[in-house]
């Protein structure tokens, strides 16, 4: 706060947040309207061909593109667009599928390793103090994807609950996500080319 005419006003610096913009003027329906449709053809079976999750399972040429970190015979684990925190990670079963009893044992298995090792890798490069991880299971529930389950891996630091949260519910991403997808995957050995 600061002393104008007698009196204490807020500051009004603005916050810069320019990739916001692609999600305010995106097709919601369609990933954020961000990437490229897969050709039907090239889907799992029983796969949706608007869901950004069989899509960037489907499109193995673009991880980059997808921001998609990691890939199991079972599961994948992506960047979220539109993120609660940096380095807040997607995990996900390959197969289209909306509830936990409809996962196999195997899928099960691979879902909770994909979330260890995703939790142990933002660990090693970002050091965050803690995490969230949850599913939001139903419309309900706030799944913005209720079709396709999908665990959020949210990296937590102290004190990153800031009054901006409390008077604004503005989140505030220090990093890009292509600047922390190539982080990722330098760690985890792969091209970035």
């Amino acid at each position: 706060m600061e002393l104008r005419n007698g009196r204490y006003a807020v500051a009004e610096d603005p916050l810069w947040a320019p990739w916001r913009l692609r999600y305010i003027l995106s097709d919601k329906e369609k990933n954020g309207g961000t990437q490229p449709d897969v050709p039907t053809d090239q889907l799992l079976p029983d796969a949706d061909p608007k869901c950004f999750l069989c899509q960037a399972v489907a499109d193995t040429m673009h991880d980059r593109q997808r921001h998609v970190v990691l890939r199991k015979e079972r599961a994948i684990a992506l960047l979220n667009l539109y993120p609660y925190n940096n380095g807040h990670t997607l995990v996900s079963p390959v197969r289209h599928v909306d509830h936990l009893d409809k996962l196999t044992d195997e899928e099960q298995l691979e879902s909770c390793q994909t979330i260890t090792q995703i939790v142990q890798l933002l660990e090693k490069t970002m050091r965050p103090d803690g995490f969230n991880i949850g599913l939001n299971l139903g419309h309900g529930a706030g799944a913005g994807l209720p079709d396709h389950l999908h665990w959020h891996v949210v990296p937590r630091w102290n004190g990153d609950t800031n009054f901006m949260l409390v008077t604004a519910s503005t989140n505030v991403i220090p990093q890009s996500l292509e600047a922390l997808w190539l982080l990722l995957a330098e760690e985890l050995g792969q091209k970035t080319e």
